[in-house]
């Protein structure tokens, strides 16, 4: 029996029925979190929260814009703080990333 995926997220999009991506954990934040082999990191991020970042003008919330890596709203950190563009970095197991939003 599938679970509908879509009713557990709460996210900013809605991943539709995948079966044939192995599935693959990485940790937000801290928190293990369930991605799709090929998926890029803002599409894992962004069907597990509502935003990445909050912008530093005005504190709005960001969830990328242009997602082929040209504006820069997309960045994240490894818990290391390497820096990745999270709309062209592909997931990779056990990856361990912080958004913007938790760093201190």
């Amino acid at each position: 029996m599938h679970q509908n995926i879509a009713m557990v997220q709460q996210g900013q999009l809605v991943r539709l029925v995948e079966l044939n991506r192995k599935k693959l954990t990485i940790y937000i934040n801290g928190v293990a979190t369930e991605a799709l082999e090929g998926d890029t990191l803002l599409t894992v991020i962004l069907t597990h929260q509502k935003f990445i970042r909050q912008t530093e003008f005005s504190g709005s919330e960001r969830a990328g814009f242009c997602l082929m890596g040209a504006c820069q709203d997309c960045w994240v950190c490894t818990e290391d703080g390497s820096r990745l563009r999270s709309c062209s970095t592909l997931v990779q197991a056990n990856m361990k990333l912080v958004t913007p939003k938790a760093n201190p």
